[in-house]
């Protein structure tokens, strides 16, 4: 079944009912997708702190009311607890269990963020002919823990987690015009070329995802990535944290086009 055009509603019904549990990258692309990072409303101030002061890899598209698990703004009979693929819970700091229903971990002082995710600009990208190559591999975008810092807000610091693709050094220009417009799900990239001066010791080995082919006459092309609240959690160490399985997001009922600021 290609999943590629499928309706938002349609898509989340699918996941809500154990149909559907892949990687979101190349579904449902023209809407928009996001990061989850679930918290107790006594961190939930420093978190949003912390994503207004890093809007490259947390840029906030929803927030829900305390204890409500719909985000109303973006997808309104959504279920944040069932609704998306795949879930990682942390306690203090540590993966303790992947699951796909979080039903059981929510209470009533939880607060949902939703943050950008860097798969809304890929319709763009492809429009354009320049190639998306973990669509083409049917896998994950790699993601690495680098050497840029964030912003410190209250209890929350640490790395910043990047996402890559390969693009022809013919498309760099244009990958950047194209990305730029998409401010509020990552934006322009924060780094091309040399991971080593970001960190990175081997390309080919992500911290998160799958490695993907660099061809003759690409470039490593880096973005900010939602992925970085869970590196940030190995510092912070709140006592819970939920986010979406890397990979595998929310999808909102909210047209990417919508986000484009051109």
């Amino acid at each position: 079944m290609d999943l590629t055009y499928i309706q938002s509603e349609e898509i989340r019904k699918m996941i809500r009912n154990k149909q559907f549990n892949k990687f979101t990258s190349g579904v449902a692309i023209d809407y928009t997708q996001c990061n989850l990072v679930i918290l107790k409303k006594r961190l939930a101030y420093d978190f949003l702190l912390f994503c207004q002061r890093n809007p490259k890899p947390c840029p906030i598209i929803d927030v829900t009311e305390i204890g409500s698990s719909k985000p109303t703004l973006s997808a309104i009979d959504a279920d944040i607890r069932t609704d998306l693929p795949g879930y990682r819970i942390y306690k203090y700091g540590e993966l303790t269990e992947k699951t796909d229903d979080i039903s059981d971990y929510w209470e009533d002082d939880m607060v949902a963020f939703l943050l950008g995710c860097s798969n809304t600009f890929e319709k763009s990208l492809i429009n354009n002919n320049i190639p998306i190559r973990n669509i083409e591999m049917g896998t994950m975008a790699p993601a690495y823990k680098s050497n840029i810092p964030t912003v410190k807000a209250g209890v929350f610091e640490g790395p910043m987690v990047v996402g890559m693709r390969p693009i022809p050094k013919k498309d760099i220009v244009r990958t950047i015009q194209i990305t730029s417009r998409f401010p509020s799900t990552h934006g322009s990239p924060i780094h091309i070329g040399s991971p080593d001066e970001i960190g990175i010791k081997d390309i080919n080995k992500p911290d998160y995802g799958d490695p993907v082919h660099i061809k003759d006459g690409e470039i490593p092309v880096f973005w900010g990535c939602g992925i970085t609240p869970q590196a940030v959690a190995n510092n912070t160490k709140p006592p819970i944290m939920i986010t979406h399985e890397p990979g595998k997001m929310f999808i909102t009922d909210i047209l990417d086009e919508s986000l484009s600021i051109l």
